[in-house]
């Protein structure tokens, strides 16, 4: 098996409100240097091995997990998983 592990995030110059928010929480917690906050999307899944992990990805990024419009989308990939 293979564990694939997608990282969604929104395109540079997209307005990030989710971000501005947790941005500006951390902030008043404390955190003052905190800049530049954008907040996106965590998605792990296994995959057979026999999988074209890039095209499989590819197609479930831009059919359902990803708005290719807003947002970009990378991945990673560790082979020889047991389950």
């Amino acid at each position: 098996m293979k564990k694939v592990k997608i990282f969604i995030t929104l395109k540079e110059g997209v307005l990030d409100p989710q971000g501005k928010a947790v941005q500006e929480a951390l902030q008043a917690n404390g955190f003052p240097d905190v800049a530049d906050t954008r907040v996106g999307k965590y998605i792990e899944m296994t995959l057979p091995d026999e999988a074209d992990v890039a095209l499989e990805v590819q197609r479930m990024c831009d059919k359902l997990l990803a708005n290719p419009v807003m947002e970009e989308y990378s991945y990673t990939v560790e082979e020889g998983i047991h389950s």
